[in-house]
């Protein structure tokens, strides 16, 4: 069962760089782009680097860790 838990860290670690990788390149890429439609979708994109940062980090367990009881 320990295993498991290590290879879904693994793949949310995984998961995260590659999110947060294209959703940055495509972020940039969009940057200039006028129009509220636009705008809408630079937010989303934002949102959805930092939901990669943070499955990154749940994974790699810096978030999401919680004391052993005594």
């Amino acid at each position: 069962m320990d295993q498991l838990a290590h290879i879904e860290r693994i793949l949310a670690m995984a998961g995260g760089i590659i999110v947060a990788v294209v959703s940055a390149y495509a972020l940039k890429n969009d940057w200039k782009t006028p129009g509220l439609d636009n705008q809408v979708f630079k937010v989303m994109l934002a949102l959805l680097f930092v939901g990669a940062v943070l499955a990154f980090l749940a994974g790699y367990g810096i978030l999401g860790t919680f004391p052993k009881a005594a």
